[in-house]
């Protein structure tokens, strides 16, 4: 007995002195945040890495960032609106005198990166600079990269220029060996998100719809890339699909980049650039330092003097009923926000700025109709970044209007439902049975543990069509089509934005900024006169750490249960979650 009491006593002792060391050193590390701003030097250069995620926007009141210390799985994130302001910002600072891009790595979406692309160029119309280096670059990093005046590589350095693919991975083999029967349903020849569990390959119409969302968005690549570096389309398209760029040498040949050199040659050059001595410092800053740097001179919105406004509502992430996060769209949350400004009087237009792949039918719904509720009283525009498809178009389809880039995946108009039954494996390969009462005939229906009766079956595909049949209708009712119109192009097929527009699903192409103009415009603001209101508000610093600590806990067990298979199993893991019909992409889009 006294062994556990010094034992118990003990793992207090560590507990307390663990809690109290770590509110110290956020109490420090929070006064440190809060000190004096980083002071800009005259003739600076503001350098740009790409080591974090590309996300819509920054979580504001994270005491460690100015820090750069790894605190659980945050790995923070350069956020597309901060970005945008810092570049505006920069233009017109005279401290400033260039941008140098480090492309350690770029992860975002194509439609990510336009909005960063976008950003580049405008502040090129100033005359300064922007040199960009990597030992490295992708075909995501590339297209960020080309913008720039001079684009050093590596002279042991890659390049990837050969294209976009698109892989899909199949169950239906392992399924079979572990006598696990899916039960699908769907609507839509094109709704190939349940495909890999009854298929080994791609259905036509998966690989149809594939392939021309694939070419569309590398079309555009394409010309955006030979127009900023200056080489004949066509030639750039035999680059592209013969890999004649293998090594640095062919970059600089065929003048994908301009120079290959070491950092310390790239220094340099900004030397030469910043027209200082050989043995000078460069006076770098950061972008979050810069930031801060620049707070007290900046407004975040614009047009300070006005009580007008114009809420942006961010929506990202998978698509589930409840609260959610910052990274997963909670139909409560993003509700209550669309509720919020639609009752808010300064409140003059909504943006709806949504980056989704979908998800539950049911809470899609929801959002909807705080969509239609909204735009009966004030201006709704929709602007779709990286994914806007299925119950994420869902979101989109009763604005006013809808602003996407030519890069983004969206449509996907189309529901499934997905349900597994496990009991051969559980009595062939488990030796497991099961047996039970109910008080009714259909009081277990979606047991995992029997097959589905013939009625059964034909309830939940009625279910599924009735789910269609409306999102179809809504969506008819807010794009003023024909349902019948609707439907030639829905049938769950998926488009980039560029194909949307020539259907009639989106309106206009562009960014953030072209929805907010839009937004203002259909309420009569003038440009100036109103200031931004982002909704809802992030979630605070501790909340988020608290989740990523028990998310990197969790995923560190699964991955050692696991393994290599973890990825597949994860997937599969998922799909059991799932609860409800789906208005849910196709599959999970990566662009490497």
């Amino acid at each position: 007995m006294q062994f556990l009491k010094y034992v118990l006593a003990t793992v207090v002792g560590i507990f307390l002195t663990w809690v109290i060391g770590f509110l110290l050193f956020v109490g420090i590390a929070a006064s440190a945040s809060k000190g004096d701003a980083p002071i800009l030097e005259e003739n600076s250069v503001l350098k740009i890495s790409f080591d974090a995620p590309i996300v819509e926007r920054e979580s504001g009141d994270n005491p460690f960032k100015d820090l750069n210390l790894p605190v659980g799985n945050d790995e923070g994130g350069i956020g597309i609106v901060e970005f945008k302001k810092t570049l505006a910002r920069a233009k017109t600072d005279d401290n400033i005198k260039g941008i140098y891009l480090d492309m350690s790595s770029v992860r975002a979406g194509f439609a990510s990166l336009e909005e960063i692309r976008n950003a580049l160029i405008d502040f090129k119309k100033s005359g300064k600079f922007i040199l960009a280096y990597g030992e490295m670059y992708s075909e995501g990093a590339y297209y960020v990269a080309s913008v720039a005046d001079k684009i050093y590589l590596n002279p042991a350095g890659l390049m990837e220029i050969n294209g976009l693919s698109s892989n899909i991975t199949f169950f239906k083999g392992t399924l079979a060996k572990l006598e696990v029967e899916p039960e699908i349903f769907k609507v839509g020849d094109f709704k190939s998100a349940v495909e890999p569990f009854f298929l080994d390959k791609m259905s036509e119409p998966s690989r149809l719809q594939t392939t021309s969302f694939l070419n569309s968005i590398y079309n555009h690549y394409l010309d955006k890339v030979a127009e900023s570096r200056k080489i004949d389309r066509k030639q750039l398209e035999v680059i592209s699909d013969s890999m004649l760029v293998r090594d640095a040498a062919d970059a600089l040949k065929y003048k994908i980049v301009t120079n290959l050199g070491y950092y310390d040659e790239v220094q340099d050059e900004l030397r030469k650039l910043l027209k200082i001595e050989a043995d000078d410092k460069i006076e770098f800053i950061g972008l979050s330092s810069y930031q801060k740097a620049d707070d007290e001179k900046s407004e975040l919105n614009e047009g300070k003097g006005s009580g007008d406004r114009v809420a942006v509502i961010f929506a990202s992430g998978e698509i589930t009923s409840g609260k959610g996060s910052d990274e997963v769209i909670g139909s409560d949350r993003i509700a209550e926000a669309i509720r919020k400004a639609r009752l808010d009087k300064k409140v003059k237009a909504v943006v709806l700025r949504i980056n989704s792949p979908g998800g539950s039918a049911m809470a899609s719904d929801v959002m909807w109709r705080e969509v239609m509720l909204t735009k009966k009283v004030k201006p709704i525009i929709a602007s779709m970044s990286d994914v806007a498809a299925s119950g994420g178009y869902y979101m989109a389809m009763g604005c006013n209007k809808i602003v996407a880039q030519p890069t983004t995946i969206t449509g996907s108009i189309g529901v499934f439902g997905m349900m597994f039954n496990t009991q051969k494996l559980l009595n062939n390969k488990l030796g497991v049975t099961m047996d039970g009462v109910k008080t009714g005939e259909f009081s277990d229906l979606g047991n995992m543990t029997r097959p589905l009766t013939a009625y059964e079956r034909k309830v939940i595909q009625q279910s599924v069509e009735k789910i269609y049949g409306e999102f179809t209708s809504k969506a008819a009712e807010g794009r003023h089509m024909k349902v019948e119109d609707l439907r030639a192009v829905a049938s769950g097929r998926v488009w980039s934005g560029v194909e949307a527009k020539e259907k009639g699903l989106v309106d206009v192409l562009g960014g953030l900024d072209d929805a907010i103009k839009l937004a203002a415009s259909e309420a009569k603001l003038k440009e100036g006169e109103y200031r931004i209101k982002q909704l809802p508000a992030t979630q605070s610093f501790f909340e988020k750490i608290m989740s990523d600590l028990n998310n990197e806990a969790d995923a560190r067990i699964f991955n050692a249960q696991y393994g290599e298979l973890a990825p597949y199993v994860r997937q599969i893991k998922h799909l059991q979650e799932i609860r409800g019909v789906q208005a849910r992409l196709p599959f999970d889009i990566s662009f490497e």
